[in-house]
């Protein structure tokens, strides 16, 4: 049974992870899927569950050579699912341009 509280879209959306806990990082990746409450992406960064993770997502534009959009987002690490896919929320976020 699905359980989860929000809708998730299938978005592959490029990922930037930029700290993890009080560690500043600079990990790109790429989303597999996101919701209103978090975030699946690819990622070789070494996480663990329960660690606050920083991480902001550069969204498409129309024209596609528009000005970039970028979800700058504050959540947490709460699961890991296949090799190098790592699932956070997304608690707090702000839009950056």
């Amino acid at each position: 049974m699905e359980q989860r509280k929000a809708r998730r879209f299938d978005l592959k959306l490029p990922f930037e992870l930029i700290r993890s806990g009080s560690e500043p990082l600079s990990r790109h990746g790429e989303t597999k899927n996101l919701s209103s409450a978090g975030v699946l992406f690819q990622s070789e960064a070494d996480l663990h569950i329960g660690e606050p993770v920083e991480y902001v997502i550069t969204l498409p534009t129309s024209p596609p050579d528009g000005e970039r959009v970028r979800l700058h987002c504050i959540g947490k690490v709460v699961r890991f699912a296949r090799k190098a896919e790592i699932a956070a929320t997304l608690e707090r976020y702000e839009f950056v341009r």
